[in-house]
């Protein structure tokens, strides 16, 4: 074969190649059109699943969790709840001193209110005292008791009991008082409270 031959087939033949080749220029334009269709953003990424796992909690223990210390135990308590034995002389004698006792301090304490009226006559006592009003006071000699009549905390009887006296201390060293058994009140402190004047306890009763 010539070489003009030569030549000319060999352009014949690129010719034909370029139409074919997927490297033409129509294949180059049409591979450039759809990577401009295609972006990233158009293929699925896949999604990343957080784990967890279940959480647990840890309680620290507190210093005194392992020994702890044991509930205060209550302090004992003399419970009254009957009245101490007296013959009918003693108990005489304790009324009337007792009553006398409270007779005196009221007395006192009239010297500066003239509105205080005391009046004791046969084991009764009767106070007026405004703006409380009328108090009555009175010897019981069959139950041994003295009766009250409170116009704040209204009527109760009196025992007369001995605390303090018990197994761990010595004999005679309890406290004589005037009690209301149903819920320990004391006349002393009943006295003290509503009228104002402080009646000695017995610190000598057996």
């Amino acid at each position: 074969m010539s070489a003009p031959l030569t030549a000319r087939f060999g352009r014949q033949l690129a010719r034909n190649l370029a139409v074919r080749s997927p490297f033409s220029r129509s294949y180059r334009a049409a591979a450039a059109a759809t990577a401009t269709t295609l972006q990233p953003s158009h293929f699925a990424q896949p999604q990343q699943r957080a784990f967890s796992g279940p959480q647990r909690h840890f309680k620290g223990l507190m210093p005194e969790a392992e020994d702890p210390a044991p509930p205060a135990e209550p302090e004992p308590q003399n419970v009254l709840t009957e009245p101490t034995p007296l013959e009918e002389e003693e108990y005489h004698q304790r009324a009337e001193e007792y009553l006398e006792e409270v007779v005196g301090k009221m007395e006192e304490l009239q010297e500066g209110r003239e509105d205080i009226d005391v009046e004791y006559s046969a084991g009764v006592l009767s106070i007026t005292l405004p703006p409380n009003g009328t108090y009555v006071l009175n010897k019981q000699p069959p139950n041994k008791q003295i009766w009250l009549s409170s116009p704040i905390t209204g009527p109760k009887r009196f025992d007369w009991v001995v605390a303090g006296e018990s197994m761990h201390q010595k004999e005679g060293g309890g406290v004589g008082d005037w009690v209301y058994l149903r819920d320990g009140t004391s006349l002393t402190e009943l006295l003290r409270k509503e009228l104002g004047i402080t009646v000695g306890l017995d610190p000598d009763a057996q």
